[in-house]
């Protein structure tokens, strides 16, 4: 049995040991839809006996937090965004996480400045081009720049959550200078203006408007499971291989923190914790063909439909730190307008 596995096993022993079902409780705080949190939070309380009481949140999470105080009942927290997370630990309303197992199985890359949160799961943001006008297969995003590209690349906005981090991990990578550089590069490439979702983009190579884009793989896995035209756009599209040069593929999250006045703290680090393991890991990720934090985990959905996912190793508490001059690297070049 691999370290790992013991960490599994002896949390879950210790959940199983705590009392009869019920007798304990956990209380969540997210922003994730319910459809794609329950199957776990069901599984969790079958597994262990503890009650997940969860509140689902449009918005507002981290202001319902402040608001209540110490006396708030929040224990986790689950956010969907490396910008999210990263704000709730920066107001002081979340706490270290102290575990073995998350410290084993989620890359220290992958975990907040003072393990103030975790990645659940991974949501890679790549590379798409036309099946019938591209011929490669792999590409880096410095290549986007290319103006090869000129005319027939698309993207949503770019001040958009999605491609701010994506520019805030350039930004971490390469300074201020080289990146206004390429935001202006990759403006001048663009067959329109930067807007619409992530699956339009897609549509738009369908119809021959850009041949080469920029998109969340979960949109890739929800289009192929389409009943409707968004089937026909994800068939016109085929995924690259996509990395920064010299490093991995940009990542944005779906993370957890533990609440600071978290008041079932021991049963907040077991839902963390289970929350890694590969049951969970399978019912959560595959809910929305996101990729798992947990390497153990081979056969994920999105897997099978993508490949394996080589994160780039540029700690996501950089890529946060970065968002605010990305955003403002925006604005100079005009990459919206």
């Amino acid at each position: 049995m691999s370290v790992k596995s013991r960490l599994y096993a002896a949390a879950l022993t210790s959940c199983l040991l705590a009392g009869p079902a019920f007798a304990q409780s956990v209380n969540l705080y997210t922003t994730r839809e319910p459809a794609l949190l329950n199957p776990v939070i069901e599984a969790f309380t079958k597994d262990t006996g503890i009650k997940v009481n969860a509140v689902f949140l449009k918005d507002g999470l981290q202001e319902r937090i402040k608001a209540e105080g110490a006396n708030s009942p929040a224990d986790v927290m689950l956010l969907v965004d490396v910008g999210q997370i990263n704000d709730a630990s920066d107001a002081g309303i979340t706490q270290p996480i102290q575990s073995a197992l998350v410290d084993k199985t989620v890359p220290a890359a992958l975990r907040g400045p003072g393990n103030n949160w975790v990645t659940l799961t991974q949501r890679a943001r790549i590379v798409v081009a036309s099946k019938d006008r591209v011929q490669q297969d792999a590409i880096t995003y410095e290549e986007l720049a290319d103006p090869k590209w000129k005319g027939k690349f698309c993207i949503r906005a770019g001040q958009h959550p999605y491609n701010n981090a994506f520019f805030a991990a350039y930004l971490a990578r390469n300074g201020a200078e080289k990146t206004e550089a390429y935001l202006k590069a990759l403006k001048a490439n663009t067959a329109r203006k930067p807007g619409g979702g992530d699956r339009e983009v897609a549509r738009d190579i369908l119809s021959g408007q850009c041949d080469i884009a920029v998109i969340n793989t979960y949109y890739i896995g929800l289009m192929s499971q389409a009943k409707n035209e968004q089937k026909g756009w994800y068939d016109a599209i085929k995924p690259l291989k996509s990395s920064f040069a010299g490093g991995g593929t940009h990542v944005n999250v779906s993370a957890a923190a533990i609440a600071k006045n978290a008041p079932n703290k021991e049963n907040a680090v077991k839902l963390v914790e289970y929350m890694l393991g590969e049951k969970a890991q399978h019912l959560y990720a595959d809910g929305n063909f996101e990729y798992p934090v947990n390497a153990d985990v081979k056969e994920a959905a999105s897997v099978k439909l993508l490949g394996a996912l080589t994160p780039d190793t540029t700690p996501l508490g950089d890529v946060a730190k970065n968002r605010k001059a990305a955003s403002e690297l925006v604005d100079k070049v005009g990459f919206d307008n």
